[in-house]
């Protein structure tokens, strides 16, 4: 799917794995390259140098939300606000002990810990189908979000909710739609309000609809 969905997270994923493993090459280069320690041996330093220096690990350190692990199939299967066909989506396990859920953690209402965004989808071809945000309230999580029109998927952008929708014309093959539309909410004092709205539209030219061959 194009847009923000399905196959853009797989790259991503993808791209983040290769990262990693460049990274850990040249770290066991770098290691290799100074007797196998991974530092180099230049002897204490002074104390003018750790008077001057980087402030410690306590100093450096700051204060920030630790996130509050929750059982999102849990929380949307128990949740009022969501669907009947949402929530049949989840009555069992992909695969293993797999659920089409997606989950992220960060500040989206100001509170006090993280706000949850949980994207459910099909097991089969990954379509969002239902995208919720969950705000701490007195020790319990309440909904304050909700989409329910797929194929549809929610992210956390710098503290704003975006939200994609694509969208279909007749005929479409799923993976590729006509156009999408992409929403984003911010919060002001108890819910969700529009504040940015994009429509992109696609060619068909590319990935669409074979084209018959010219005749002879």
């Amino acid at each position: 799917m194009r847009g923000l969905g399905t196959r853009a997270r797989q790259v991503l994923k993808a791209g983040s794995a290769a990262t990693a493993a460049l990274t850990a090459l040249g770290l066991f280069l770098t290691a290799c390259a100074t007797g196998g320690t991974g530092a180099r041996d230049e002897g204490p330093a002074s104390r003018e140098a750790v008077a001057k220096g980087a402030p410690s690990a306590e100093a450096a350190a700051s204060p920030s939300k630790t996130p509050k692990r929750v059982d999102a199939v849990k929380l949307v299967k128990d949740d009022p606000e969501v669907s009947e066909s949402v929530k049949s989506t989840l009555t069992k396990p992909c695969v293993a002990d797999e659920y089409p859920v997606d989950v992220s953690y960060g500040e989206l209402t100001g509170g006090t810990t993280d706000d949850i965004v949980v994207n459910v989808m099909t097991c089969g071809d990954a379509v969002g189908i239902g995208s919720y945000v969950y705000r701490e309230e007195s020790g319990r999580y309440e909904n304050v979000f909700k989409a329910e029109e797929p194929p549809v998927y929610a992210e956390i952008d710098r503290g704003d909710l975006v939200v994609t929708q694509q969208l279909y014309k007749k005929g479409d093959p799923v993976e590729y739609p006509s156009s999408e539309e992409v929403i984003t909410y911010g919060w002001t004092a108890t819910r969700f309000t529009e504040k940015s709205r994009t429509h992109n539209d696609y060619s068909n030219a590319v990935g669409g609809v074979d084209t018959p061959a010219p005749a002879n």
